[in-house]
């Protein structure tokens, strides 16, 4: 069914590309906060096993809000590992295992770089692809990783 929304269908299809992308940094991003929620040790354990829980739980919801954003834009969403891979701008660490203060690193690294990727999706939204509803929605996702960031360093002293 088609969607008449006032967006039309290549602007719905500009959009929904750069969701998925977000999608697959989420997914990403995700999997890599459980990582470290599992494998964390040391002297602050279990205060950075709770943190990590936190920012996971917070990272699960945004999945399913991106998702969902994509399905009511009209299109299918992505929903494999190898297409969250493909698309994911942020990169993996397969089999290596960080010490507390590289974790830690690692996540606000990765904060901070899709802080600044939704920066600028915001303007296509809005003035390229005219979807004002992605364009604010986004931008509650990038507050949402301005403050996962944020707690992030100040473990940075």
């Amino acid at each position: 069914m088609s969607l008449h929304i006032g967006i039309t269908p290549q602007n719905l299809k500009k959009s929904t590309t750069m969701l998925a992308t977000i999608l697959s940094n989420e997914m990403t991003l995700y999997v890599k906060t459980r990582k470290f929620h599992w494998n964390i040790s040391g002297n602050s354990f279990m205060e950075l096993h709770k943190l990590f829980e936190d920012q996971y739980r917070i990272l699960e919801a945004n999945i399913d809000e991106v998702a969902e954003r994509i399905s009511q834009l009209g299109e299918k969403t992505i929903g494999t590992m190898k297409e969250f891979i493909e698309n994911s701008t942020l990169k993996e660490s397969p089999k290596e295992y960080a010490s507390q203060k590289h974790m830690l690193e690692e996540l606000l690294e990765n904060h901070e770089q899709v802080v600044t990727e939704l920066r600028g999706f915001i303007p296509v939204f809005e003035n390229e692809s005219h979807d004002a509803g992605s364009a604010d929605f986004v931008t509650g996702l990038l507050q949402e990783h301005e403050k996962m960031a944020w707690v992030l360093r100040r473990y940075q002293v």
